[in-house]
Parts: C-alpha cells; sequence; structure tokens
C-alpha cells in the first residue's frame, strides 16, 4: 500500500518504520529537514519536505494515488485540514491524531465533514487502557471489539477456578448462575486452541473469554478474580491521559486523586473535575504521598511528562504496597528491565496510537473493499480476530449457523446488532450491517465469505 505518514515526531517515525518494515510504500512529509534526513539515513522511505496542509505538498507526496494518509503533527487542527485536502486529491483513508478534550464530543461531526476515518486521541486511548486494566487487575491484556461493546480478557486459569477439570458445554448445569461467555481462544504449551464444547480448560492455560462490560465483569465476580476491587485512585500528574481516566472510572464508583505541581492547572481541573479531590503539590515528594493517604490507595497511576519521575514514584508505590501500580513510559526498549524491578503494568501513548493505527493499516491492507473492517492480533500473533460487516448479498444471510459450513480453526466469537451483543449459538443467524467477530487460528483471511459457506 502508499501510506503518506505527515509529521516526522516520535509517533511519525515510528509508524513509519514499522510500514516500511511491513513493506509498505511509505513517503514522510514534514518542515524540518533534519528530521527529515535522520529518517533518510535509517528508514528505506521517501522524504518530502513541505507543510502537509497545503495541497502542492501532498500532490509531491502522490496524495492522488495514496491509499492512506496518517496526520501525526502536533497540531490537531492541521492534522484535520491534511485529512481533508488528501481525501480531496483523491485519497481513499485518512487517520488524524486528534488529541484535544474539546474536540471529543463533536468527533463524529469533524470525521463526517473533515473526510476522517479513523481518529486517533492518544491519550484518550491510553486512559482507556489504564481504566481496563483498573476494572481487571488480575487481567494479562485486554482487547476492545465493536467500538468498545465488546470486550476480550485474557486469563491464566488456576487450579481453584471453577472452569477447571470440565468440559465448556458442561459448565451452564454443572454451574448455576456462571454467566455465558465465549471461550474464544486456549494457549496451552505454546500452541493456540479454538475450544469447542468438548473442550476441557487446565491449570496454566490462558484462556481468551469475551463477551459484553457487564457480563464479562459479572464472569470474573463469579470466578472470585474480582477480590482486588480497585476503589481509590491516585493519579500523579494533572495532563490530557488523567483527565480521560477521571472521567472514565468515576461512574465505575471510584474515588480519584489527583495531585498536579502547577497551581493553575490544579485549579482549571478542580472546575472542570469537580468529584476528584485534586491537591496542589509536587507528587515526587514522598512526604506529600504518605501525607495524602498513599498506602491506603488500592491503585497508583502515575502519569507525569518525565518517563524518570513516573517510574521512581511507581517503585516507591510498590514499596508501600499498593495493590497495583501502573506507569507511563514510553521508552519500550527498557520494559523488560522496568518489569524486573517490579512494575509489571507499563503503559506507552506511543506505543498504543502505533498499534492502533497499524491494527487500521492491516485490516485495510487485507481487504478488498471494505470486507474487513478490523483484525487484531492474539496471543502473540498465533491467532487473529478479524470483525466485519456483512452485505445484504452475502449468501450466509439469514440462515442460521448450525445449517452453515464454518472453515475449520475459525469461530464465530461474537455478533453485534443494533447495539445488543450476542453470543451465537447454532439457531443464531447473521443479518446484513451486523458487526461480526471471528477468532481464526491462521492468517490471511480477508472475507467473511472465505469462513462462512451455505
Amino acid at each position: 500500500m502508499r501510506i503518506l505518514v505527515v509529521g516526522d515526531g516520535k509517533v511519525g517515525h515510528t509508524l513509519a518504520e514499522h510500514l516500511a518494515r511491513e513493506e509498505h510504500d511509505v513517503i514522510i512529509v514534514d518542515r524540518s529537514e533534519e528530521v527529515l534526513q535522520r529518517s533518510e539515513d535509517t528508514l528505506d522511505v521517501l522524504c518530502v519536505r513541505g507543510n502537509g496542509a497545503n495541497a502542492a505538498t501532498l500532490v509531491d507526496a502522490g496524495a492522488d494515488k495514496a491509499d492512506i494518509i496518517i496526520a501525526a503533527t502536533a497540531s490537531d487542527e492541521t492534522n484535520m485540514l491534511c485529512c481533508l485536502v488528501a481525501k480531496k486529491l483523491g485519497t481513499k483513508y485518512s487517520i488524524a491524531r486528534i488529541r484535544d478534550p474539546e474536540y471529543n464530543d463533536s468527533l463524529t461531526l469533524l470525521q463526517r465533514e473533515m473526510g476522517i476515518d479513523m481518529p486517533v486521541n492518544p491519550e484518550r486511548a491510553t486512559a482507556l487502557e489504564i481504566s481496563r486494566l483498573l476494572r481487571f487487575p488480575f487481567a494479562s491484556n485486554i482487547e476492545s471489539f465493536a467500538k468498545g461493546r465488546v470486550e476480550m480478557v485474557e486469563f491464566r486459569a488456576q487450579e481453584h477456578d471453577v472452569v477447571v477439570g470440565h468440559a465448556l458445554k458442561d459448565l451452564p448445569r454443572k454451574f448455576n448462575g456462571l454467566p455465558q461467555v465465549l471461550y474464544a481462544a486456549v494457549e496451552r504449551e505454546g500452541n493456540v486452541v479454538i475450544p469447542n464444547g468438548d473442550f476441557v480448560i487446565r491449570t496454566g492455560d490462558r484462556v481468551h473469554v469475551a463477551a459484553d462490560m457487564v457480563t464479562i465483569t459479572a464472569y470474573f465476580r463469579y470466578l472470585g478474580k474480582n477480590s482486588l476491587r480497585v476503589k481509590n485512585v491516585m493519579l500523579l500528574g494533572g495532563g490530557r491521559i488523567s483527565y480521560y481516566l477521571a472521567k472514565m472510572i468515576i461512574p465505575m464508583g471510584i474515588h480519584v486523586s489527583m495531585i498536579e505541581i502547577n497551581e493553575k492547572k490544579a485549579n482549571d481541573l478542580s472546575e472542570s473535575l469537580p468529584d476528584v479531590n485534586v491537591i496542589y503539590g509536587d507528587g515526587t515528594d514522598q512526604d506529600l504521598l504518605e501525607q495524602e493517604g498513599l498506602k491506603q490507595m488500592d491503585a497508583f497511576v502515575a502519569l507525569c511528562d518525565r518517563d524518570e519521575e513516573n517510574l521512581m514514584t511507581g517503585l516507591f508505590a510498590v514499596k508501600e504496597g499498593v495493590p497495583k501500580v501502573i506507569v507511563k513510559n514510553n521508552r519500550v526498549a527498557y520494559a523488560d528491565i522496568i518489569s524486573a524491578m517490579g512494575l509489571d503494568s507499563i503503559v506507552s501513548p506511543k506505543a498504543i496510537t502505533c498499534a492502533n493505527i497499524l491494527r487500521y493499516v492491516r485490516g485495510r491492507n487485507n481487504a478488498y473493499g471494505t470486507k474487513l473492517e478490523r483484525l487484531y492480533r492474539l496471543v502473540n500473533g498465533k491467532a487473529e480476530a478479524l470483525e466485519f460487516i456483512p452485505k445484504g448479498t452475502d449468501p450466509y444471510i439469514g440462515i442460521p449457523l448450525r445449517k452453515l459450513n464454518i472453515r475449520p480453526g475459525t469461530l464465530v466469537a461474537v455478533i453485534v446488532r443494533q447495539g445488543k451483543v450476542i453470543v451465537p449459538f447454532g439457531n443464531d443467524h447473521i443479518e446484513a450491517g451486523d458487526r461480526v467477530v471471528i477468532i481464526a487460528c491462521e492468517s490471511g483471511i480477508s472475507d467473511l465469505n472465505e469462513v462462512i459457506r451455505k
């Protein structure tokens, strides 16, 4: 695919590096000759110097023949204008980094009017990732599908879990009240299995279950894995991530304390977040953390601008016995070292942003037309989750799944119809416009008709 990346900063450069590695034709546009020279020296890409919102620059970069433009400059307005101009010139798809919370409420309108196919908000995406980790502190990984309506949670099965040692088809009968979830994939001894009704979960298996948010929360409560319920959280830093995170977790019944070193910002946050206990002070001061009750917190999240401060305060929180500690760190190369120091939960806005964009690009690259909407890689790439929107002309529409041929090694995991999440069984059927999530133990599937046949 021919992909334009406007903005050669941290995110833009990292994206260009990954895309070039996947053998896409990548063109980077930036005003700075110095940063472009770095990319030319280290990456297999073409560089164009100029303003990415300027039509002449985009023409020079070949926007009329481009498949995707990714606008990742420091300015939201520039990114939106880049997408608008590029789409007018003939670029098929556009991705824009939009960070300002003021644009969040009108994002749907902006997408439609500015021709943006995928808006990316690094801070909000990071906050969403953290909120999931706070809701399921025991989880190894969490993925969302169908615009957040469905979640897939990975956990390691333990000996005392009631689902261990029983065939999956027998669980509803043996354990009355066990919420019904989909057992989407199981990793055992390095191999990935799409389980059927006869499959038996063993101790040590890494199990992926999927359902809507309410059902999956009830499921883990039944298993007793929600014994650590996060009720009190301390956030270090009052930036955009903290703002988005507070807005997300307060409705979950979580009490939030936030420490901000800038007095004006602290006052502004107190007004915009009336339910948050905003503290003006230096969050790296251990005495202040102790005075504000760090030891009584269920979770501590370090979200300062400087990674070093996040790591040091995070380690102090671990030392003080806080059950769940999450730190922001963009230096992904040091993740193993940081984990060895006792910090297991590390979030990187840059990595999350790049992963979301690459996921979208792979989805478009694997599709012919618009058959494949999204592509998610699971279990370190050993399995894939693919999201489709079927058409009214597809031959399987309206036919019960038990009467269809499903490709071996694949599973119709979830159907989302008019906002309702359906875990499908044999009598369920697919309708045009549904969001259908497929789990597959192979790669390369690009059409739902390759999976389901009459």
